[in-house]
């Protein structure tokens, strides 16, 4: 029996499993009467199926510098269940704006298969599913479409958890627990291995390297984690950025939104973790771009700071449009104490692109992000919507080292 299947049902008792039910992640809502959540059960996950051809080795692409990826989150959603029935404590949920997206996700990497910039693999940052303690969940809502992409589109697929998938309780709680053995496993032949360089072990913490880019997923969830904060700074002080022109790191809980997870007056522990540990230590190795979920829209800001007399950029899109009911504007965050914070690097934070004030307004989307030397550009793409253009009437924008 694996490791952390052994940890969990060691200290996972079935009047335990019992307490934590499909609600976790979600605000507290008064009730009239106590609500009894079904119990949960142990069920087997089955691993995700890798694609035929894996990610080379870091020494095998050193000379790639021209290369396509593609990023999105949420693709959780409030559920169909399958034959109409009630939801049960298994879930069997189908996620068929997931399914759509997935198709033409697969179009667009068969479109460029024979360019200059293929699309060489999938990032999702998250909340991959409902509830991720629910095992059905995982085998029958997520796993075959992902195999879709690994064995049918023929790429890589890596993943950062979200707090569904793993619920925002702290390290230790049953129900957190569970979500990660969850996680681990469905993903267990997708990321480096335990014990690797790469990886930080116990955790769905690591990075891995293609041509000219560093890529780092990390649990925001416990975003305060000292262990895992000291593996990210491990990762970036070793870097050969001689090589790693583009530092890209992907999680879930986004440092700036105007959507209902963010906005005046309300900073989840995690994005105030995020902001406090995490984007000093993306300036002082220049991370370009990061690549968040959490809120189900499209949204986009752009950092901007001086180190050494020189300015640059950091690029934060939120994309989680893959599936999970779509959310609205909400309204802008007050980021006075960070930007005081930040006045010896002249820290500013601009609002490049804003969601529409109307749920329905905000598309279902995935974005493409083209690697063309040391220069980046970002595509949006929506689905079952006219053309999405939020770049003032482009769905393309061109991203840069420096500011611009």
């Amino acid at each position: 029996m694996p490791k952390v299947t052994q940890a969990v049902l060691t200290c996972i008792g079935v009047s335990a499993l019992s307490l934590v039910v499909g609600v976790v992640g979600f605000a507290q809502q008064p009730a009239v009467a106590p609500v009894v959540p079904p119990a949960l059960t142990f069920v087997p996950i089955h691993p995700i199926e890798p694609p035929a051809r894996p990610l080379p080795r870091e020494s095998e692409s050193a000379n790639v510098t021209k290369f396509s990826f593609i990023a999105y989150g949420d693709t959780r959603n409030a559920g169909t269940p399958v034959g109409g029935a009630p939801v049960s404590g298994d879930g069997d949920i189908l996620h068929l704006i997931h399914s759509q997206i997935v198709d033409a996700m697969i179009a667009r990497i068969q479109m460029l298969a024979d360019t200059p910039f293929p699309v060489r693999f999938v990032l999702q940052s998250g909340d991959a599913v409902l509830r991720g303690a629910t095992g059905a969940q995982w085998n029958v809502s997520f796993t075959p479409i992902i195999e879709r992409l690994t064995r049918v589109g023929g790429v890589p697929f890596f993943f950062s958890v979200g707090n569904h998938d793993v619920t925002g309780m702290p390290a230790g709680d049953p129900g957190r627990m569970m979500g990660l053995h969850n996680t681990l496993t469905a993903f267990s032949k997708l990321m480096p291995l335990e014990g690797s360089p790469r990886r930080l072990s116990g955790y769905p913490t690591y990075a891995f390297g293609y041509g000219n880019s560093f890529f780092i997923a990390f649990d925001s969830n416990i975003a305060d984690d000292k262990l895992q904060l000291a593996w990210v700074t491990d990762q970036l002080e070793r870097l050969d950025r001689t090589r790693y022109r583009h530092v890209v790191a992907f999680f879930h809980h986004p440092p700036f939104s105007s959507g209902p997870h963010g906005g005046v007056g309300r900073v989840e522990p995690s994005t105030l973790a995020i902001r406090t540990s995490y984007l000093p230590l993306f300036r002082k190795h220049h991370v370009g771009l990061i690549l968040t979920g959490h809120d189900h829209l499209y949204d986009h800001w752009v950092e901007r700071y001086v180190d050494n007399g020189v300015p640059y950029r950091i690029d934060c899109v939120i994309t989680g449009g893959g599936g999970a009911p779509p959310y609205a504007y909400s309204s802008e965050p007050d980021l006075l104490d960070y930007l005081a914070a930040g006045q010896a690097q002249q820290v500013r934070v601009d609002h490049l692109v804003k969601p529409a004030p109307v749920a329905a307004d905000n598309p279902h989307h995935f974005v493409i992000v083209q690697v063309d030397g040391d220069r980046l550009s970002l595509e949006v793409v929506a689905i079952g919507v006219a053309p999405f253009a939020p770049f003032d009437g482009r769905s393309r924008i061109e991203l840069s080292d420096h500011a611009s």
